[in-house]
């Protein structure tokens, strides 16, 4: 599996505080089945102020650090980019890293107040010919009021990414519903981890996979965090992928497998 959200850089964010902790993330990360992980600190002005080179130089450095304890996982550069005025400016110029070097980059809106003009953002975003991946929208605590706007969103060309720790209750009542609502209704493209620590964010998406392959089927559930993921780190355009599905894929998944068994009999 390939995890595109993961605080995993020691120190840069309210993620892994230090290399120790990064490393045991990095060791609960591949037990569980991820290959690849995007490290994607916050990038929030007056916050937290990284930037793109930094967090280049830091992921390389990171990924010496995983060879020398002898762990086996792939790290790929990006952030957790906060809306600003200026994201298309800063995409351009490097300051807010996409994922892997993609058309692809980690789109957070704020989480207690919803932004005006989020809409256009975003389509500014996807003119300037880059491809926002809006992450956790079952957590926001105004997603009730504006539901609406995320499915338009989506129509609008936007994926969404919902957090594992949201699909399997970890994060409450609230943003599960939020998760299984969006999943029947065909609105997600990728889940990942947003791990944090070891505590109550680890890096963790098993479970969570699971359960969506219970909901969609293995092939929603493996498009999610295998074959978009991929597309992602190939820089493949978002169209040369599935579409995202609800539940009714996977009835008619099935029986189209009857018609070929009725066929071939």
């Amino acid at each position: 599996m390939i995890d595109l959200h993961c605080h995993l850089l020691p120190g840069i964010d309210d993620g892994a505080p230090d290399l120790e902790t990064s490393l045991e993330m990095a060791r609960i990360a591949v037990a569980d089945g991820i290959t690849t992980i995007a490290c994607t600190p916050h990038i929030y002005p007056g916050l937290y102020d990284n930037n793109g080179p930094d967090i280049l130089r830091r992921v390389a450095a990171l990924q010496a650090d995983l060879e020398d304890a002898g762990i086996a996982l792939k790290l790929v550069a990006g952030c957790d980019a906060h809306l600003t005025p200026t994201m298309v400016a800063e995409l351009k110029s490097g300051h807010i890293p996409t994922l892997a070097g993609s058309r692809y980059f980690l789109f957070e809106p704020p989480h207690h107040v919803a932004p005006p003009r989020l809409e256009q953002s975003v389509m500014a975003t996807l003119d300037a010919g880059y491809m926002p991946i809006i992450t956790h929208p079952e957590r926001l605590s105004w997603i009730e009021s504006h539901y609406d706007t995320m499915k338009a969103l989506a129509r609008a060309g936007a994926w969404m990414q919902l957090t594992a720790g949201s699909i399997t209750g970890r994060f409450g009542k609230r943003p599960q519903y939020w998760t299984e609502r969006m999943l029947d209704e065909g609105l997600v493209h990728l889940v990942a981890t947003d791990a944090h620590n070891l505590r109550n964010r680890k890096p963790l998406l098993a479970d969570a996979v699971a359960m969506v392959a219970a909901r969609l089927g293995d092939a929603a559930a493996r498009d999610m965090v295998v074959t978009r993921p991929g597309m992602v780190l190939a820089n493949a355009a978002p169209a040369a992928g599935p579409r995202a599905v609800g539940p009714a894929a996977k009835a008619s998944t099935s029986l189209g497998v009857l018609r070929r068994l009725f066929r071939a009999a």
